[in-house]
């Protein structure tokens, strides 16, 4: 069973970065000529969030910059700063982790909806300051919602499709060490 651990760890993480590249993927397709009247989720934050609360293991740093900054670069932002604040908001919320195992899913959706509306405060801000045009604040504002929104679904289908279970307590990892 020791055997096994550190492969599906390893295996979690290219399922990750897997499922980050569909969305990706999806998000390129010209599936409608003309311009939405809404702004759909950010599923790839709400999946690096979901993830690094239930399995920080399964979402290492390098994964998430990685994967943040090729998402930065095929729908045109500005690279690096949508990737840098996530980043940070996603070691913020493992660091949290540990402490905030026995809490209930609505304090983790709090936690969530706080920090990506400080990231998107941040990101606004960072924009607004170099002069950067970046659509409407309302567009932003609907973005943010339906991501809260969208959360509990990554949520679902992380935990029941894919296995990915928040930690228990009493949680050890392949050499012993508590988690």
């Amino acid at each position: 069973m020791a055997e096994a651990r550190p492969a599906r760890i390893w295996i979690m993480r290219g399922t990750f970065v897997g499922l980050s590249l569909l969305v990706m993927f999806y998000h390129l397709l010209p599936l409608d000529m003309m311009p939405p009247r809404y702004a759909g989720p950010d599923l790839l934050v709400a999946l690096c969030f979901a993830w690094a609360l239930r399995r920080p293991d399964y979402v290492p740093a390098l994964s998430v910059a990685g994967v943040m900054l090729l998402a930065d670069i095929l729908f045109q932002r500005p690279p690096g700063l949508w990737a840098a604040l996530v980043l940070l908001a996603t070691e913020f919320l493992k660091s949290r982790d540990r402490r905030d195992r026995e809490s209930t899913f609505a304090m983790e959706w709090i936690a969530v909806a706080t920090v990506l509306l400080a990231i998107t405060i941040a990101y606004r801000l960072v924009l607004g300051l170099l002069i950067v045009p970046s659509g409407t604040s309302f567009l932003a504002l609907m973005r943010y919602a339906v991501t809260v929104l969208c959360y509990p679904l990554v949520v679902i289908v992380s935990q029941y499709l894919l296995g990915v279970r928040r930690m228990a307590p009493g949680d050890f990892d392949h050499a012993g060490r508590s988690l």
